[in-house]
């Protein structure tokens, strides 16, 4: 009898307590799904092979954040903050993530209006903890090079018949006034301006042939905007002062830019020369620095203003075509070849930067160039940034 009542008992307190009994076993049960999962990490191995690519490289996490990247990868706009910057790149690193498979395909990319396509071959991989690894060579430079291929020949040829048929004559009316010493003289000092003129346009052809196949951003420099100014406004001085010129430098001192200073310098001589060319005597050229914001990103931007002739607007799409002046005849009697600008945005564009161009006729022009910060040597913009404009006096 007593056995029969135990397990009675037992029985309605099983029944009783079965509720409660099984939310304690759920609850000791252990559900992956439930606990809080652990974001992944980067390790100092894959950070540091990402370092040494040469190639533009990053590490995006499980939620489409960038972990990490170099230089190469941000200079490019590939990468914005912490957060991939392309649409069409997001959406493969996605898919990568998603197959858990590499992904191999060329994108062509208009980053601004007005730029050149970017093309890039990109690799991705898919990796364990939802991370992708994303892998990027830039081609454009490959892409601008056949292009000019097409037609720099021609162009050539046609911009060296001018002095080359211009000295030939020369000479001969040299030879045919060789019993008049005054015209000798003044033919004599006409193949002089035409044979420099050959050489400057020689110079610039070598010039625009070696940026084709240097790449500034394959093995980039830490440069130095300031040093940029500095010496672009110390090779332009004695022109300045010889058009009776003032050239003004100012604006933010600190800044820094990833590439190669030889290549930006060169590209702020030829805005600057152009700047004087084109300007009366007693004209004003004010080379300025900034630091803008662009969403989430950082830009320097160096300005070359002049108060000088001014550009047609129907001229203003073609300025920076190879062998386009205009004014040619100010420009042929200035010296200019039509390169200069060609070869200033050849270089900003190998440095994933733009050049940009306001003007009206009879105010002067505005030439902007626009290079992307960098990271790691931003000076935080205060009220006491901006420094005094500075004269440059020969």
């Amino acid at each position: 009898m007593e056995v029969v009542l135990a397990a009675l008992l037992g029985l309605i307190l099983g029944l009783a307590y079965a509720p409660v009994l099984g939310w304690l076993r759920r609850r000791a049960r252990v559900d992956p799904a439930s606990l809080a999962e652990q974001p992944p990490t980067m390790t100092e191995q894959l950070e540091q092979a990402v370092d040494l690519l040469r190639s533009a490289a990053f590490v995006a996490g499980p939620y489409d954040e960038v972990l990490h990247s170099n230089p190469q990868a941000r200079t490019l706009g590939l990468v914005r903050s912490n957060r991939v910057a392309l649409d069409e790149l997001l959406e493969l690193v996605r898919q990568a993530r998603h197959q858990q498979r590499v992904v191999s395909t060329l994108l062509r990319l208009r980053r601004e209006p007005g730029t050149p396509v970017m093309e890039l071959a990109v690799r991705i991989s898919g990796m364990a903890g939802g991370l992708v690894l994303v892998i990027a060579d830039d081609r454009s430079a490959q892409v601008r090079t056949d292009e000019i291929k097409r037609d720099f020949v021609a162009n050539v040829s046609h911009e060296l018949k001018t002095p080359v048929g211009a000295i030939r004559v020369l000479a001969e009316a040299v030879e045919q006034a060789a019993d008049d010493p005054p015209a000798v003289q003044r033919f004599a000092d006409r193949m002089i301006h035409e044979s420099e003129r050959l050489s400057e346009l020689v110079q610039q052809i070598i010039e625009l042939s070696r940026l084709q196949s240097d790449d500034p951003l394959l093995t980039p420099s830490e440069v130095s905007v300031d040093d940029v100014v500095a010496a672009a406004a110390a090779q332009c001085g004695e022109l300045a002062a010889s058009h009776s010129v003032t050239l003004t430098t100012s604006g933010t001192p600190g800044l820094r830019v990833l590439g190669s200073e030889a290549q930006l310098t060169s590209a702020l001589v030829n805005l600057i020369t152009n700047a004087i060319s084109y300007s009366d005597s007693g004209a004003r050229v004010a080379v300025s620095v900034r630091l803008a914001q662009d969403s989430d990103d950082d830009f320097v931007e160096i300005s070359v203003a002049d108060n000088g002739i001014g550009i047609r607007a129907d001229e203003l799409e073609r300025i920076f075509e190879r062998f386009y002046r205009v004014d040619y005849a100010r420009s042929r009697a200035k010296g200019g070849t039509g390169l200069g600008l060609s070869i200033v945005k050849h270089i900003l564009a190998a440095h994933g930067g733009t050049v940009n161009v306001w003007s009206r006729v009879g105010q002067g022009s505005t030439f902007t160039l626009r290079l992307r910060a960098h990271d790691e040597a931003i000076p935080a913009p205060t009220a006491t940034d901006a420094q005094p404009a500075q004269e440059v006096k020969r």
